[in-house]
């Protein structure tokens, strides 16, 4: 073996010195330990309990075991960051702690349970937790729709199991509880009940085939009552009740608030909003509330044309409306609540798809076959809908200590007018029946469907409760006047079929003519 030169070993140790120098050791026989419980002492197994090197990063972790017992074991010396969670309590986060020298108490922690966020309802017509309301209920709030993109009635069902709603388009809707509903969608059949009720607050809306698309901008929560709820809610609330709950004037909050939104259907056009509200002090006794909002709704349904052209977009629209209510305390116990509302919807077409048309069929007429594709309708006119809805209403409610007492009356009105292209159904009888040629058979026919309702309801409760036992009493009346009619005026059928028209109310070329009118009371 040849010897090493001198020189060699001297390297080779000022190399080992330098690296002992520039690396010096760090112990790692360091622990935390100590023992996880919660405020009442009760020790909590399954805890995770996590320590970070501030220095380094590293972190090292473990799980506390049936008496709540835990300790992580080779740390190296310095100070730690110390993370404690368990599901349903809220986390801990020490910092600053040291090691050697974080054992014994050093490591203890005391969790607080988590708490549930609590949310208050008026199923039983007075304000009660969710949890302690004795029917089935679901109330989805403000946030909670928020964050899932809830803007209308038709999505709030998608998010609400035994909730369903068929929709034809804003405020063309027919809501179901349960599966239970007031039967198809048929505007024909004005006289339907509805069995699910709609209340805006604590006055009804509800209205068989038109349940109104209320926006939820501004609204606290949305309750969804599963039936029956008769004795509360009366008739028209069979299946279940359905309740937008409003945010109310506060006294003295001012604040403002809004929101701004786009959106675009694919293969459809866009849409888009603008919602803004506030709230303001009058006083020490007074306050005021307003939301206004205007949604551009986007459409995606295309409507062909004879001789092939092809409308865009048909079923697009907006809707508009305010809400402005004010708040009166006269005096610590007394409140009165008086309330506009309006809202303006307009929709250019349905959300309807044709399989079938009579007038774009090569056997049924002399016109060239049209295929439609997917979202695609046959029309010869636009098929317009609006909906002018307004309620009026004053809540005063007095507190006696015991007992509380509350009036709520409500005035609505509703200006509904459908229009509908029915060319497939009087060329069917023109030129199907009575065998006229295709310059009558194929004139325009609109089919206008006009529903007009005043309804006025009162109400007065008194409630109160000892301890456990819960009382309520009242009585609750409600008058609905609601007319209904049909006009089918095909323009030119007289002068081509040579076939009289005009009757002692009909108009000349007025192929049908309704009028309709029905007086609701109901007291309970």
């Amino acid at each position: 073996m040849l010897p090493i030169p001198r020189w060699r070993w001297i390297l080779v140790t000022a190399m080992a010195v330098a690296a002992a120098e520039r690396s010096p050791a760090q112990p790692s026989s360091g622990r935390i330990a100590g023992v996880v419980h919660d405020a009442r002492g009760t020790a909590l197994s399954s805890a995770q309990v996590a320590a970070t090197n501030t220095a380094s990063g590293a972190t090292r972790a473990a799980t506390t075991s049936t008496d709540g017992a835990y300790a992580i074991t080779g740390l190296g010396s310095g100070v730690y960051t110390v993370t404690v969670s368990r599901i349903g309590y809220r986390r801990i986060v020490r910092t600053g702690v040291t090691v050697p020298g974080a054992t014994g108490g050093a490591g203890d922690f005391t969790l607080d349970v988590l708490p549930l966020q609590q949310v208050v309802v008026t199923a039983t017509l007075r304000e009660q937790s969710l949890a302690d309301v004795p029917f089935s209920i679901a109330a989805p709030t403000a946030s909670v729709l928020r964050e899932r993109g809830v803007e209308t009635i038709e999505q709030v069902a998608a998010n609400v199991a035994g909730f369903s709603v068929q929709n034809l388009g804003p405020g063309q809707s027919q809501v179901a509880i349960r599966g239970a509903s007031a039967g198809q969608i048929a505007r024909d059949q004005p006289g339907v009940k509805e069995e699910v009720g709609a209340y805006l607050d604590e006055v009804p809306i509800s209205l068989s085939l038109f349940t109104p698309d209320l926006d939820l901008f501004d609204v606290s929560r949305i309750e969804v009552l599963r039936g029956p709820q008769g004795t509360l809610f009366g008739a028209g609330s069979l299946s279940g009740t359905v309740r937008y709950i409003t945010n109310q004037p506060e006294l003295g909050v001012r604040s403002t608030f809004g929101e701004v939104g786009a959106s675009y259907i694919n293969g459809g056009n866009g849409g888009g909003t603008v919602k803004l509200g506030g709230n303001a002090p009058f006083g020490d006794h007074a306050a005021g509330r307003v939301a206004a909002y205007f949604n551009q709704l986007p459409g995606f349904m295309q409507a062909v044309q004879p001789g092939g052209g092809v409308h865009d977009a048909v079923n697009d629209g907006h809707r508009a409306g305010v809400r402005a209510a004010l708040r009166l305390d006269p005096a610590a116990n007394f409140s009165i609540v008086p309330r506009i509302v309006y809202q303006d919807v307009k929709a250019n077409g349905w959300n309807r798809i044709d399989a079938f048309n009579i007038l774009a069929n090569p056997y049924t007429t002399t016109r060239q076959a049209v295929t439609l594709g997917a979202r695609q309708q046959f029309t010869q006119i636009p098929e317009p809908f609006t909906d002018k809805f307004t309620l009026g209403d004053v809540k005063a409610a007095y507190d006696f200590g015991t007992m509380s007492l509350t009036s709520v009356t409500g005035w609505t009105y509703r200006d509904i007018l459908v229009v509908r292209d029915a060319g497939a159904l009087t060329s069917s009888i023109t030129g199907g029946s009575i065998g006229l040629p295709a310059s009558v058979y194929t004139l325009n026919a609109p089919l206008d469907d006009k529903t007009t309702v005043h309804g006025l309801t009162q109400e007065l409760r008194l409630a109160g409760g000892v301890d456990r036992l819960k009382w309520l009493v009242g009585g609750f009346y409600a008058g609905n006047t609601r007319k209904y009619g049909q006009s089918l005026v095909v323009s030119g059928f007289e002068a081509l079929s040579k076939i009289p028209t005009k009757g002692l109310r009909a108009r000349t070329d007025e192929l049908f003519y309704s009028d309709l009118s029905y007086d609701l009371k109901q007291r309970r």
